[in-house]
């Protein structure tokens, strides 16, 4: 499909831009895309400034005839610019702003909700303020939302710098949402089953989850199928509660390659993150309403990651639960084989799974909390009772010995590889990128087969590295035992 770049026109500023036009080309026209649409921008403590950027780049971008309402809802928000000025300054849309106020906080997740019940248009779009619509953004979500009213779409997210604004993206969608167990939200690549289902690049991707800030529904159907969780706080879980939610009570959530919106990927927060009586964990408290209500037996991966919650009181679920038997939805095993069975289930199909104990030094495997979105060396450190996630490891059926998304790798240290004695490193790359295989042997030896190497703990303290050496049966520190995780 051509794509046509560097296209340019005038910010509201007066200042040119060049905004690439990466959008790929269906064979719909003007004309063809649907409803009106209602948009809804939540106000998160930004500047005169980027407000008018946002309200003017949206309007200038969006087909009059389409654009039905903008409702922007003042969360209690302090900035003074953003009181009588902002009265003033809607004024020139001649309607087509409506303004909210709100006398106290509610917070992004509500305040979205919020938003959503005073719509009057058929479609609801949500837009972060953050965000600048591409040109053409709008009527490919609604042509998709005409065809299939059961649909939760998001454009794809181009990347808007923070530092430099600088705008860049692709007329391709390479990711579509996922999560980790911890219930924090992850890109993954589209998988080879999904590209095959496309006939075309115009066609929607199916996406697991969804990112959350920019999102286009049905109203009716939004509101019907349990719109956002009220009892969630502020900010953190909305997103794969709803995209769990969705796909469990027959929608779907899709990728639509022929809108694009940027989109700034900010460092930190700019507002307060602390939710009511001093909750400083929202993300936390708003998982575990998720976990409780949509995930079944699985929520024990949560817990995994979050043991100290498990008894944490996260209001009453009552409506919820209700919600999901009103909808006939199904069980979360569905969606995990329907939907996502790519995704890895640490404790099924396994040999063995828990902290991976050396008895004799008392120590355990341990990813010594470095960051796995990269390559990690696998280290040692005192065995924590099933208290750690970072201690918990699966050995599969087929040999991996691995974590949610990484596999173990012997890395021979650099001078001794093939030498008598040799000894390397563990590893930790994406499992995507490793064929290791691995063993428990009747001995208790964790061996690597391709290099006959034994995980040993000799002369290791706690924090260290673990190494692989020459495998020797009678070595109490190459003999290793699974603490079953409970």
């Amino acid at each position: 499909m051509p794509v046509e770049e560097g296209k340019t026109w005038p910010t509201p500023l007066g200042v040119h831009h060049n905004r690439p036009d990466y959008a790929v080309r269906s064979n719909s026209g003007p004309g063809e895309m649907g409803s009106s649409v209602q948009l809804t921008g939540k106000e998160k403590e930004q500047g005169e400034k980027d407000m008018k950027n946002w309200f003017m780049n949206v309007v200038a971008r969006s087909p009059p005839n389409l654009l039905h309402e903008i409702v922007l809802l003042d969360d209690n928000s302090q900035r003074e610019e953003l009181k009588g000025k902002l009265d003033k300054y809607i004024e020139r849309f001649d309607g087509k702003v409506r303004l909210i106020r709100k006398k106290e906080r509610h917070g992004l997740i509500r305040a979205k909700l919020a938003g959503a019940n005073e719509a009057t248009g058929e479609v609801v779009v949500f837009l972060d303020s953050h965000c600048e619509a591409n040109e053409g953004w709008l009527e490919p979500l609604l042509h998709r939302i005409k065809e299939k009213k059961t649909a939760v779409i998001c454009p794809v997210i181009d990347h808007i710098s923070a530092e430099t604004m600088a705008y860049s993206g692709g007329s391709h969608v390479g990711s579509v949402g996922g999560f980790w167990w911890s219930l924090h939200f992850r890109w993954d690549p589209v998988q080879e089953k999904e590209r095959k289902r496309r006939k075309s690049e115009a066609e929607p991707v199916m996406s697991p989850t969804m990112a959350g800030g920019l999102l286009a529904a049905d109203r009716k159907y939004f509101l019907d199928v349990g719109g956002y969780d009220p009892g969630m706080d502020i900010w953190g879980g909305e997103n794969l509660e709803i995209s769990f939610r969705v796909w469990m009570c027959g929608g779907s959530i899709e990728f639509i390659p022929c809108s694009h919106v940027g989109h700034i990927f900010r460092a930190g927060h700019p507002y307060n993150m602390t939710g009511p009586g001093g909750n400083k964990d929202v993300h936390g408290t708003n998982s575990k309403r998720l976990a409780e209500v949509w995930m079944d037996d699985y929520k024990r991966l949560y817990y995994l990651h979050r043991p100290d919650l498990k008894k944490k009181d996260v209001g009453n679920l009552t409506e919820r639960h209700e919600l999901r038997k009103k909808l006939n939805c199904k069980d979360f095993s569905w969606y995990l084989q329907n939907v996502i069975p790519e995704k890895f289930i640490p404790d099924e199909d396994v040999v063995g799974y828990g902290a991976f104990k050396n008895p004799e030094t008392g120590l355990c495997l341990d990813t010594l909390q470095r960051d796995e979105k990269g390559t990690i060396n696998l280290g040692v450190f005192a065995c924590q009772g099933g208290g750690s996630s970072a201690q918990v490891f699966s050995l599969t059926k087929t040999g991996q010995f691995r974590r949610e998304m990484t596999c173990s790798e012997v890395r021979i240290s650099k001078g001794l590889a093939g030498a008598e004695g040799s000894k390397g490193n563990v590893v930790m790359p994406d499992c995507g990128y490793s064929k290791a295989k691995w063993e428990l042997t009747d001995e208790g030896q964790m061996k690597n087969i391709d290099t006959n190497l034994c995980m040993d703990t000799e002369s290791l303290s706690s924090g260290n590295d673990i190494l692989v050496t020459t495998c020797d049966s009678a070595k109490a520190t190459q003999k290793w035992e699974f603490l079953q995780h409970t």
